[in-house]
């Protein structure tokens, strides 16, 4: 008996870094009944049928965080996460991550804060990789390792060939 492939939702991340070696991470909050979950993950998103994985990402920094993408960047990381609480109507999420360097900027999409608010986006905000590393409280970051992950990016340098991640 096949087992059927699982159904994910193909999605475009910037992993952007400053002069300074900060990433720019989106503030992506989920209501539940009683709670709230927040997550903080490289900006980006939903790759739109026809579209290439980088027009996606071009569309969704513009939208997101106002960041205009003039040159293709360099795809580091690969994720594919099976877990139907992801994304309405997928079986989970396929992330590929594009490093992307430039100067500090403040973050200002497209979008309205109520368009923002309608994808989960609630704020961005620069982090240092210390400031990742000594994180203690109860947000969450996207991929679960993204402290690690970064350390090594920045002392290796971009893969040749992009690195799959877990969670």
């Amino acid at each position: 008996m096949r087992v059927p492939r699982p159904n994910l939702r193909p999605s475009a991340r910037a992993i952007i870094l400053d002069q300074d070696d900060r990433i720019l991470l989106c503030r992506l909050e989920y209501r539940r009944s009683a709670s709230s979950l927040v997550v903080w993950v490289p900006p980006g998103g939903g790759v739109e049928p026809g579209e290439s994985l980088v027009d996606a990402l071009r569309r969704e920094l513009d939208e997101e965080v106002g960041f205009k993408l003039e040159v293709d960047p360099r795809h580091v990381w690969h994720q594919e996460v099976v877990a139907q609480d992801r994304v309405p109507g997928y079986d989970g999420i396929i992330n590929d991550f594009f490093l992307v360097r430039t100067a500090t900027f403040v973050p200002r999409g497209a979008m309205t804060d109520e368009e923002l608010a309608a994808e989960n986006v609630t704020g961005a905000a620069w982090w240092s990789l210390a400031e990742i590393a000594s994180y203690e409280g109860p947000d969450l970051f996207g991929p679960r390792d993204l402290g690690a992950r970064l350390a090594t990016l920045l002392s290796a340098g971009p893969p040749s060939e992009p690195i799959r991640l877990g969670l």
